[in-house]
């Protein structure tokens, strides 16, 4: 009983000297007790990766979410538009997709649901927001096949 009092005392007060990453919702009623925050490792640009190694990695990170609904438009993105990138774009689109801690708000500032903060308003960004409008009315119900990897580029 001791141990269990001084392990959630010791919780209370280092909790709020650690910089928390994680998310949790914000509704008012919500008493937190169910809520376990993990946090996340700080995102760290990776300045020395080789161009083809990087756009491999955002390729992999681009599909594999968590969402389905990321899954489908960031894989898809990244098929269109990850060859064709400048290494500085790929720089803001590793940030886009890897330092934000809730993949929901990448996916509701690509479907401009809500603002976007300064630090991500980039010509990426931009270039995610005008995909995600579809004006070509693809039908996009899963993420593209891995067969286009092998096939020369265009």
């Amino acid at each position: 009983m001791a141990a269990a009092r001084l392990c959630s005392l010791r919780r209370h007060l280092l909790w709020p000297l650690i910089p928390q990453r994680g998310y949790r919702g914000n509704s008012p009623a919500d008493s937190g007790k169910d809520v376990l925050e993990i946090p996340l490792p700080p995102w760290q640009e990776r300045p020395d990766e080789p161009l083809d190694t990087k756009r491999a990695r955002l390729l992999y990170e681009s599909r594999k979410r968590g969402m389905l609904e990321n899954c489908i438009l960031l894989s898809l993105f990244a098929k269109e538009n990850l060859a064709r990138m400048s290494e500085e774009q790929l720089n803001r689109y590793d940030r886009l997709i890897n330092e934000p801690s809730n993949d929901w708000d990448i996916y509701y500032w690509a479907t401009e649901a809500k603002p976007i903060p300064a630090e991500f308003d980039t010509d990426v960004m931009a270039m995610l927001r005008e995909f995600a409008k579809n004006r070509n009315r693809e039908q996009r119900l899963r993420q593209p096949d891995l067969e286009y990897l092998f096939e020369p580029p265009r």
